[in-house]
């Protein structure tokens, strides 16, 4: 049974169409197969596919990003690599469902490959958490990016979640500082890293795994810091002003490469990821060994450099500037009245008593 957005009812109506002509055994009683008839309207559902998601606004790409049938991490674990191995716990409190985490070989080399797992079907999305992490799923992942990097072998992340898990319990067991030290031992890697962001990317709990030298992700995928119910929510009070959110947030792949917060598009089948696992599965494919040919030439420095610099850049504004052009790292503009406030902040006890000296001593000379 397909699953159908609400704006994808005329292509509803078309495929529905479609199915009552293949099938010789209709309400109608026994008829032939009418294989013009069938290919006319396939061009058409193909035609209004097309029309349709050249034109997505925000919102529908938030809805397609979260599509139900959409191939999640674990398709593309089981036919992109061979060999997988899956590695389990953090060695410090337990197992976390939701991250898929283990070696495999792409191309005949070996990469550790992590991925958020959503589920396909209710038992399973229980069983993965929704894709949500608990620190203890990042923690395994810091566990096995140490021990990538000490073998020198590639890491790929498959990023697909709301964001990270915000229990009670994860809290107590330190769900942020478990964030912060994922996204710390990321940028330390000396190993090529890629993140693929093939559904939603959100918030936190997407950040951690996408410090990566390169980010790439699926054309009607999403990546933001919280989602347009909950930006909706907060600035309006009212969360049906999603499309508005979405808009502010400037969420899609497209908006999110022009700002240079991504590096790449992986362009998905017209009616998304669903609709041709094959080609989403190719295109993927092409991708991460594109990529992963890119930093063959890399010696560690040259990738943890490439990684910081990369971040740094993201939202420069004219508060910026490279110091020359040689040089990788940044720093920020400052004038002279910036440093007096500086030196004062710094020094403002020596100067207090140094002040009290100068006002004794006029006070002394008047008197």
């Amino acid at each position: 049974m397909r699953n159908y957005l609400n704006f994808e009812e005329e292509i509803k109506n078309l495929e529905n169409e479609i199915d009552k002509l293949k099938d010789p055994f209709n309400n109608e009683g026994l008829s032939e197969v009418d294989t013009n008839k069938i290919s006319k309207i396939q061009q058409e559902i193909d035609q209004k596919l097309k029309e349709v998601y050249s034109k997505l606004d925000p919102w529908q790409t938030t809805l397609v990003a979260r599509h139900e049938d959409r191939p999640k991490s674990k398709f593309f674990i089981d036919n992109l690599f061979e060999e997988f191995i899956p590695l389990s716990g953090d060695r410090f409190y337990g197992e976390d469902k939701s991250v898929l985490a283990g070696f495999a070989k792409f191309e005949g080399n070996s990469v550790l490959v992590i991925g958020q797992e959503k589920g396909e079907d209710l038992d399973t999305r229980i069983k993965r958490n929704f894709g949500m992490m608990r620190p203890e799923g990042y923690r395994k992942t810091i566990r096995l990016m140490r021990l990538a990097d000490k073998f020198k072998i590639p890491i790929i992340f498959f990023i697909d979640t709301p964001g990270a898990y915000p229990g009670v319990g994860a809290e107590e067991r330190g769900q942020a500082e478990a964030i912060a030290r994922t996204i710390e031992c990321s940028m330390e890697l000396g190993v090529p890293t890629i993140s693929v962001i093939i559904g939603e990317g959100g918030s936190g709990g997407a950040v951690a795994l996408s410090s990566s030298n390169k980010v790439v992700m699926f054309s009607n995928a999403i990546y933001s810091v919280i989602s347009p119910e909950g930006c909706a929510t907060i600035l309006w009070r009212d969360p049906t002003k999603t499309l508005e959110a979405a808009r502010a947030m400037r969420l899609s792949a497209k908006d999110l490469l022009n700002l240079g917060v991504i590096d790449e598009i992986i362009k998905e089948p017209d009616g998304g990821a669903h609709r041709d696992r094959d080609l989403i599965l190719e295109n993927t494919k092409n991708s991460i060994k594109k990529n992963l040919n890119e930093f063959k030439k890399l010696n560690q420095d040259e990738l943890i450099n490439h990684r910081k610099n990369k971040f740094l850049s993201i939202g420069r504004s004219d508060g910026f500037i490279k110091q020359s052009s040689e040089e990788t790292s940044l720093s920020m503009k400052t004038n002279l009245l910036d440093d007096v406030k500086k030196f004062v902040f710094r020094f403002k006890n020596k100067l207090a008593i140094f002040g009290l000296f100068v006002l004794f001593f006029i006070l002394y000379s008047v008197l």
